[in-house]
């Protein structure tokens, strides 16, 4: 680990994990697996308590289906353990892009590239005393 690496994860809680969580993980954690983005899975020994490490920014949407479901525990068996196979209906990630300038931007919205649309003669306004 480069010294930069060391005060990244000194003074960033977003940007993979904490001193804290590596050492909890290395105290009590076991290593379950790997998604294709490269986070990296774990869970105590006992199985009750699960954790993601994320490979950069940290970014809940970044979990694959097979793995989401394992995390919650609505799965016990990790995708690691198991032939998942990905579902045709299943779209590939695509990062959370809120507070960015890609961000969804629905039609009307003052944040809109087309702008608000003008004002029809079926609203009033309502003004005090009326």
């Amino acid at each position: 680990m480069t010294f930069k690496e060391l005060l990244i994860e000194i003074f960033t809680w977003w940007n993979g994990q904490t001193l804290g969580t590596r050492f909890y993980t290395w105290r009590k954690g076991q290593r379950v697996g790997e998604d294709e983005f490269g986070n990296v899975y774990y869970q105590t020994k006992g199985g009750e308590r699960r954790w993601v490490i994320y490979k950069g920014e940290a970014d809940a949407s970044k979990i694959t289906p097979d793995w989401h479901g394992w995390m919650h525990h609505r799965v016990n068996v990790p995708p690691t353990a198991e032939t998942y196979r990905r579902r045709d209906w299943q779209k590939p990630h695509k990062p959370n892009m809120t507070g960015t300038a890609a961000a969804y931007r629905p039609k009307g919205s003052l944040a809109s590239v087309e702008g608000r649309p003008v004002v029809t003669g079926d609203y009033d306004a309502w003004t005090p005393g009326s």
